[in-house]
């Protein structure tokens, strides 16, 4: 192993975003169904958000100067990490209730994990994001974790 995970990157372990309130609105719900060429009848009329509606809805509007160069807005809640070239490295989304129009939820991430591994072509530093969205009831909706590797 290299040793590129210094004490103050690993130190962000733990490092929680504030919430985030949005409204699952008909209009939005009904709109993602078609960009997603989603033909359920439920979705197109907007009575329940089809799956990956949330991933949106939390997102920053930001202008193009504010994204990193492969279209991602750049995330605050990560450290400046020693490696920067990222991959997916996968999406654990689980589903506990659905999502209405006029649910108000409240999203928050936390960087949960950072860890490297030695890969074929050298180092890969791995950091996960754990995101929960609950409703007004304080009921959990949407669990999502997100894996990102750096090489």
């Amino acid at each position: 192993m290299s040793g590129l995970l210094s004490e103050d990157v690993l130190s962000h372990i733990g490092k929680q975003s504030e919430p985030r309130r949005e409204i699952a609105t008909r209009r939005d719900i009904r709109k993602y169904a078609i960009a997603t060429d989603n033909r359920q009848a439920k979705y197109l009329n907007g009575d329940v958000a089809p799956p990956l509606f949330h991933l949106h809805l939390f997102w920053d509007v930001v202008p193009l100067s504010e994204l990193s160069p492969d279209g991602v807005s750049i995330d605050s809640l990560v450290p400046k990490f020693p490696l920067e070239k990222a991959m997916a490295g996968g999406l654990d989304i689980t589903y506990h209730k659905p999502i209405k129009p006029g649910d108000w939820l409240t999203a928050t991430r936390t960087l949960t994990h950072i860890y490297e591994k030695a890969g074929r072509s050298g180092p890969l530093i791995f950091y996960e994001i754990l995101m929960e969205v609950r409703d007004d009831d304080d009921e959990l909706v949407v669990t999502e974790k997100t894996t990102r590797i750096l090489r």
